[in-house]
């Protein structure tokens, strides 16, 4: 019968507690004040886990005789690599001997019970050797966990044989393993959407994180049973430079690690916006009350990330072409030309000297990778010779015309030119050919709008321009009129490099459009292109972002906004380029910016601008004209409604030509027919379209004027939690408010449900009966991520007023009720509402409202201006000046 330590009493039971709470609290005071000093992040790690240690050791022999056979404790996963940061989880595994649980289980509990009341978070099991095999059989995460494993103390007999029905011999092929650990790096790379440029990325399980360092650990180690990355280097698998990269980059974010788990108190792996400005100046970023020291902090890790993942790709490939060279898979060398040849699907290089010999080809091979299908990528090898040989991509490499027209050709290419502009990226080749692209890597701008670092972006935005070339109407982002506009593009080269150098001047200062054409052109001229092909890319770069900035805050329907925006286009080519740029761009800013309202926007402005450029710039439709054309447009649909010509015309008789120029012909003949039919007195009068326009959903109210008119709907609105993206707010000549509120839901979408629809109905119609019994919008908490931007509201007022009204341009932070407590304001000062238009970018709200005063003329008067922006930004802000009555 085995003997153990009786379980202690709980007075000794609290002493125990109190010892070892004094001893993990002293640790780590000691590894904070080593971390402040600068001390070796290694040693630091190193020297929690062997505090954890000592602790588990005393614990254990409390509870369990140590020379037992029947009972051992080992360490796995990190703990197991004596990796333990503040917060980390200690992983810790009770190995029993067949059919002896029972007589160990009381034990068990009590030794887990102390643990937890000691606040350790411990991640535990329980098992027999054969208990391991099995799990571990199934799971490719438990194997992995085991092969880590570290004798603790106990028997070490049990540990040893679990460690052998483990090994490479039983379970777990090389093969098998490799795979499962490919396809499990997938799945996490897929989490985070494939990028490790996200701006809130996860230092832990995201792509070029330490789970990438790991995976190579864990494969080398069931491959070359190395024990850690500098065996691995003794094995001739690491060249030196790259162990040192691999260890730098450990380094770094074990520090980074360590202090988010200091900062957070908690196993924080995440670098949200909360933490990034206190990191920043932890690691001694010059801080301001900017956001420049969290923006350079964020580029070092992106950088070491870059780093990382590039090493993590190569080294895996490495170790996928060892295993297969072993298990003796098919490596037929085809030829390709006198330098490549493709061996597995995938390019190499024929000679190792090649690449010293002719410098060229290392923008070749990028070439050599579009024009062959077959190949699914580069090799290992040639990956390493690609980074070892980026020095001699310099000014004289960049000034070879051979290097030009082969850089040139890469666009040029049908095929793939994403594929081999985003691994030009990965192996360091474009920045290298590109110095000006070499500054946005791993650039981050702290905001909501760009989730991606700018080379990140700058690459995705190439690739959905790519998209265009291959028309697939199952993808989510098909784009039809923009795969119509690409297939007729004269050069569709011209687009790539305007999506390429539309931010590469982001972070110097000044106007990146400006002096990003300034480098597109003087670029393009050196590469061979015409001056007139040359000045279009610079033009794409320069005003890349005009055409969204008109679709989302301007009036569209209005043809003077088209005029002015054609001019500015010119001609038909260019404007072909500019949508194609602006979706693309829009669509690789962030997976959700480019909603079916900003979308159907945008195909609107590119059809008006392109029948205006078609008709002749120089012969605008006259006022007259237009609004004829939306009556034209309007009396057949109003005839199908039984509604005469004359009957049309008494209701248009109380409308000016404002009216008409703000809505199309067929919302005239929806409103038209709505207001005929109504009766005065049921109103207010709240109908929604049956189906989408321009992408989202119109709210149409008619009502009898009423000042607070506005104030009110937008709050309801609000309170339904609609999304207003614009807001047409006219009176008509007797008195009565005719307005049109296009709305979205919260996921951006238009309303589609008819239980929805006729909640809006109910609750506006009731409740716009009264508008003055609404009550005013409450201040509302703000959301996580905007809590970390400080925002100064700004308030603008143009004095060049506009067919009699005054222009109110609001910035502020897009927070819930903004849109309500702004109405409120504008009540509050005695103006009229005619108009709006809603941008949200990121977390900026960019809002854009037309005024008048009580008596409908524009505010010109200083004083009166200077108090309505006083009250906006008291409302905006919530200042304690603000006083709701």
């Amino acid at each position: 019968m085995n003997t153990m330590p009786p379980i202690a009493s709980s007075e000794n039971r609290q002493k125990i507690i109190a010892t070892h709470k004094n001893i993990l609290s002293e640790n780590l005071d000691n590894i904070a004040n080593q971390f402040a000093a600068g001390e070796d992040i290694n040693h630091i790690v190193r020297g929690r886990a062997e505090v954890m240690d000592i602790i588990l050791r005393d614990i254990y022999s409390s509870h369990f005789d140590e020379g037992d056979n029947h009972v051992s404790l080992a360490a796995v996963g990190g703990y197991g690599r004596l990796e333990l940061l503040p917060q980390s989880d200690i992983d810790i595994l009770i190995l029993i001997a067949e059919n002896q649980l029972d007589n160990y289980k009381d034990n068990i509990e009590q030794f887990f019970s102390l643990i937890w009341d000691l606040g350790l978070d411990v991640g535990h099991s329980v098992r027999t050797v054969k208990e391991c095999a099995e799990e571990a059989t199934k799971d490719v995460t438990v194997i992995t966990n085991l092969m880590e494993g570290r004798h603790l103390t106990g028997s070490q007999t049990l540990f040893d044989n679990m460690l052998n029905t483990i090994a490479e011999s039983h379970i777990w092929s090389k093969n098998d393993f490799f795979n499962a650990k490919l396809i499990e790096q997938k799945k996490r790379y897929s989490k985070s959407h494939n990028s490790a440029f996200r701006l809130e990325p996860n230092i832990k399980e995201g792509p070029g994180g330490l789970r990438d360092i790991q995976t190579i650990e864990w494969v080398a180690k069931r491959y070359f049973n190395a024990s850690n990355l500098t065996d691995l280097k003794n094995l001739g698998f690491l060249t030196e430079d790259e162990l040192d990269t691999l260890i730098e980059a450990r380094e770094l974010l074990w520090r980074i690690r360590f202090a988010l788990h200091t900062l957070t108190g908690r196993n924080e792996n995440r670098l949200l916006f909360a933490h990034q400005k206190e990191l920043a100046k932890t690691f001694g970023f010059p801080v301001d009350e900017g956001n420049a020291a969290a923006e350079a902090f964020m580029q070092d890790y992106f950088r070491t990330v870059t780093n990382l993942q590039r090493l993590n790709e190569m080294l895996m490939q490495f170790l996928h072409e060892a295993i297969q060279l072993e298990t003796k898979a098919d490596l037929t060398i085809h030829e390709i030309d006198q330098h490549f040849h493709l061996r597995n699907n995938h390019i190499e290089l024929a000679d190792k000297d090649d690449f010293t010999k002719h410098p060229s080809l290392l923008l070749k091979v990028f070439l050599v990778l579009q024009q062959t299908p077959q190949a699914d990528g580069i090799g290992a090898n040639t990956i390493r010779l690609i980074r070892h040989h980026l020095h001699l991509i310099d000014d004289e490499f960049r000034q070879n015309q051979i290097n030009k027209d082969l850089f040139i050709a890469i666009f040029k290419e049908p095929n793939f030119v994403s594929h081999a502009l985003q691994r030009m990226n990965r192996y360091g080749v474009l920045a290298s050919y590109l110095p000006a692209f070499a500054n946005i890597v791993g650039r981050m701008q702290f905001d909501l709008f760009h989730i991606f670092t700018v080379d990140e972006h700058t690459l995705r935005v190439i690739r959905h321009a790519r998209r265009f070339a291959v028309p697939d109407p199952k993808h989510a982002n098909w784009q039809p009129l923009a795969c119509k506009i690409f297939a007729k593009l004269r050069q569709p080269e011209i687009l790539y490099l305007g999506a390429l150098f539309h931010d590469i001047a982001k972070g110097r200062g000044g106007d990146h459009s400006e002096l990003g054409a300034e480098d597109a052109i003087t670029f393009c001229l050196a590469h061979g292109l015409s001056q007139y092909d040359a000045s279009t890319v610079a033009w794409l770069v320069k005003n890349h972002l005009a055409m969204s900035l008109t679709a989302q805050n301007k009036d569209i329907a209005d043809n003077d906004v088209i005029q002015a925006f054609a001019e500015d286009v010119v001609d038909g080519e260019r404007l072909d380029y500019l949508y194609l740029l602006t979706i693309a761009d829009i669509s690789a800013t962030n997976p959700e910016l480019l909603t079916t309202w900003k979308d159907s926007l945008l195909r609107e402005l590119y059809m008006r601008t392109k029948r205006a450029i078609n008709r002749g710039l120089s012969h605008p439709i006259e006022l007259r004209h237009k609004v004829q054309e939306r009556k034209d447009i309007a009396m057949p649909l109003l005839s199908d409604k039984s509604i005469t010509e004359q009957q049309a015309y008494d209701v248009w008789a109380d409308l000016d030509d404002d009216y008409f120029l703000r809505h199309t012909g067929q919302e005239v003949a929806w409103h038209t027919a709505a207001i005929h039919d109504i009766d005065k007195e049921s109103l207010p009068l709240v109908l929604i379209s049956e189906s989408p326009i321009r992408g989202s959903t119109a709210i149409f109210i008619y009502s009898e004027e009423n000042d607070g008119f506005f104030a009110a709907t937008t709050t309801l609105l609000g309170r339904l939690n609609l999304n207003i993206v614009d807001a047409r707010i006219i009176t008509s000549k007797t008195g009565y408010a005719i307005d049109t509120y296009m709305v979205l839901n919260q996921d951006n979408e238009a309303i589609n449900e008819n239980w929805q629809k006729e909640e809006i109905i109910e609750k506006l119609s009731k409740n716009l009966k009264q508008p003055e019994t609404v009550k005013a919008q409450a201040q509302q908490a703000l959301p996580r991520l905007l809590q970390e931007f400080d925002y100064k509201t700004t308030v603008f007022i143009d004095d060049h007023n506009t067919q009699d009204m005054t222009l109110v341009h609001i910035r502020a932070l897009d927070k819930p009720g903004l849109l309500a407590h702004i109405a409120q304001a504008l009540y509050k000062c005695n103006t009229r509402v005619h108009g709006a238009r809603i941008t949200n970018i990121g977390e900026q709200a960019d809002n854009y409202f037309y005024i008048t005063d009580h008596n409908n003329q524009a505010i010109t008067d200083e004083a009166m201006q200077d108090h309505i922006i006083k009250t906006l930004l008291q409302y905006i802000d919530n200042t304690d000046e603000k006083n709701d009555n």
